[in-house]
């Protein structure tokens, strides 16, 4: 659907993207998934969506949890970071399918290793540290008509 390259300057500029981002509609019940290496700044961004959206208190990264649920002034929101998931019985055994079918704001570090489990994302997000290492690539793509919502 509709694909934007950016370029980030700076945590500040990670900042301000997820507040317009929090600021949406849409975002109820939007499915992000967030894409990039270790160290891109996935969680990073989370975190700063999580907090325009009224999260309070420490956010964790879902590494070794795989999902942190939020109960957020709102909307219910939830965490994952599938970078540890390994055995396809767990997305059923954790409820995950039910989450998914659910409303709430659903993000996803590392997509992919859910692959064939997750539903189609409204919106992907690409993030790539810069050569100078100070800069970060991003790269979006809605996915979905809420997707589209969620760029505009």
């Amino acid at each position: 659907m509709d694909s934007r390259p950016l370029l980030w300057a700076g945590e500040e500029d990670t900042r301000a993207f997820a507040e317009r981002l929090a600021a949406r509609p849409a975002i109820a019940d939007a499915f992000i998934a967030l894409h990039g290496d270790l160290g891109a700044g996935k969680t990073t961004l989370v975190r700063h969506l999580l907090r325009a959206l009224g999260a309070e208190g420490r956010i964790k990264s879902p590494t070794y949890a795989v999902v942190e649920p939020y109960e957020l002034p709102a909307l219910e929101a939830w965490h994952f970071d599938f970078y540890r998931f390994d055995d396809p019985r767990e997305w059923e055994d954790a409820g995950f399918r039910d989450i998914f079918a659910g409303p709430g704001l659903k993000i996803a570090e590392w997509p992919l290793k859910a692959a064939g489990l997750l539903p189609v994302a409204d919106l992907d997000i690409h993030l790539a540290l810069a050569e100078d290492d100070a800069h970060r690539r991003v790269s979006l793509r809605a996915n979905t008509l809420r997707g589209a919502e969620l760029l505009s």
